[in-house]
């Protein structure tokens, strides 16, 4: 299951195949404390004009690896659960890092009317994972819905504990060099950063966190580590 601090909970990489989702049929019922909590996060996001896209997602109940495949205990869990401050309840979600065939990485603005992260720059497309849904898969409908692309190739990297109470599903897309993005609404900027890290802009932020995970090429660690990724929920 998760650690009891942000970090990365286990590191790939895995092809989509390889990643098993696993299907509780219980409804996850958190708190009447937590419950209120969302109701008024809801309330908030109606009241500055964001859609407020409440209903059934998905949280991470458990996971495990067997052999070289990562196992995923899914349950089906309130949407609005994600917006609790610091209790998040295990929502999930997936995050797609897109990059160009020569290394360059997809980055847009979120849009200010946005639930989260409005007015901030992230990398790729995120969301999310649907109800019955492998969250592999959820990496690459986002990243159709949010930018309309279709990746060459698709891994998922890591499975990464957040400081909110959220889990997050890491995947690397890669894209042909001349691919061309179109935004959806959620983002109102974007565009190509370079391939190295370093040389990114100043909007970049604690993004070059993810950057440098992502682009050191680590070997797969199957236990929990202590290193911060920030978030990017949705």
């Amino acid at each position: 299951m998760s650690a009891s601090r942000p970090g990365i909970l286990a590191r790939g990489p895995w092809a989509a195949e390889q990643v098993e989702a696993r299907w509780l049929d219980d409804i996850y019922r958190p708190a009447d404390d937590v419950t209120q909590r969302a109701d008024a996060a809801v309330k908030g996001l109606r009241e500055r004009g964001s859609p407020a896209h409440d209903g059934m997602a998905t949280r991470l109940a458990g996971w495990h690896l067997e052999g070289d495949r990562l196992v995923l205990d899914l349950q089906p869990s309130r949407w609005a659960l994600r917006l609790v401050e610091g209790d998040a309840c295990e929502s999930l979600t997936a995050l797609c890092v897109v990059r160009s065939t020569d290394g360059r990485w997809l980055a847009g603005r979120r849009a200010g009317w946005v639930s989260t992260w409005a007015g901030r720059w992230a990398l790729g497309a995120g969301g999310a994972v649907d109800l019955g849904e492998s969250p592999a898969h959820t990496l690459s409908r986002e990243l159709e819905e949010e930018w309309g692309l279709t990746p060459e190739r698709l891994s998922v990297e890591a499975l990464v504990a957040l400081s909110n109470g959220m889990t997050m599903v890491v995947g690397l897309a890669t894209v042909a060099d001349d691919a061309a993005p179109v935004p959806d609404s959620e983002h109102d900027e974007w565009a190509w950063w370079p391939s190295e890290v370093e040389q990114w802009p100043a909007e970049a932020g604690e993004l070059l966190r993810m950057g440098r995970l992502l682009g050191a090429h680590a070997p797969a660690t199957p236990t929990g580590q202590d290193t911060p990724v920030p978030p990017r929920p949705q």
